[in-house]
């Protein structure tokens, strides 16, 4: 264990740690990160804290405009009265659950790129040390996977809308109907973003970007993706059981 730590300070990997001064970011046996990683690792989850903050809070409002137009009306100019127009949309549930079921497995994906990118980077400096075996490059095929899923769940949220235009509920159709294409719809936009910062992190390797930069983005979009997850499945439930 002595050669092996004595190998690694012999070559010229801990030129990329602080061993000293301020940051907080002093080195420590096992650790393996480059200097500032942590900081930057910081700015990005709190980047996308913020992010998500606001994603809340406009599905708050969208939650609590569905829920009070379906107990309510419209005013009738002619009978001056309120008229119940809230009809509940024919959900196509095997579709939607199938793109759920899509949906998860994405996260699963995304969770093993983000674990196999943190095994390469304890061996990502020792490649040619006697008895040490770096961790093969796994992470690009299960982030290529986790695109694919998600490009999937997309085509499968088009599918549901153009299953539910051919039934004849459009947009302005019904309330109903309008806020079942409103709520996936700004699902989808916000899943977009998702896919944007996954592909930046699938070709990642292609624009000269670190491996350090590669676990950022990824560790940061993880927190995204697998909120984007939990947020559909509340859709789904909120439409299924709320109409």
């Amino acid at each position: 264990m002595g050669t092996l730590r004595q190998s690694v300070g012999g070559s010229g990997r801990g030129d990329n740690f602080r061993e000293g001064g301020g940051g907080g970011e002093r080195y420590r046996p096992g650790r393996y990160e480059p200097a500032g990683y942590y900081e930057r690792l910081r700015r990005y989850r709190l980047a996308v804290a913020v992010l998500l903050l606001s994603v809340i809070m406009i599905f708050v409002a969208l939650t609590s405009a569905y829920i009070v137009r379906a107990g309510m009306g419209t005013y009738d100019t002619v009978t001056h009265s309120y008229v119940y127009d809230w009809k509940p949309v024919q959900l196509p549930n095997e579709l939607l659950l199938l793109n759920t079921l899509v949906l998860v497995l994405s996260s699963g994906t995304l969770e093993m790129a983000r674990r196999n990118l943190n095994a390469r980077a304890v061996t990502a400096g020792l490649t040619g040390l006697p008895g040490v075996a770096v961790e093969p490059e796994r992470s690009a095929p299960w982030l290529g996977i986790t695109l694919v899923l998600g490009m999937a769940f997309l085509a499968g949220q088009f599918l549901a809308w153009r299953e539910l235009r051919s039934q004849g509920m459009f947009l302005a159709t019904n309330p109903s109907s309008s806020f079942f294409y409103v709520l996936t719809g700004a699902h989808a936009a916000h899943l977009i973003g998702g896919l944007v910062a996954l592909f930046y992190a699938a070709f990642a390797t292609v624009f000269g970007k670190s491996l350090a930069t590669r676990r950022i983005v990824v560790d940061a979009a993880g927190w995204y993706w697998h909120f984007m997850g939990a947020l559909w499945i509340y859709i789904f439930a909120l439409l299924h059981f709320g109409k």
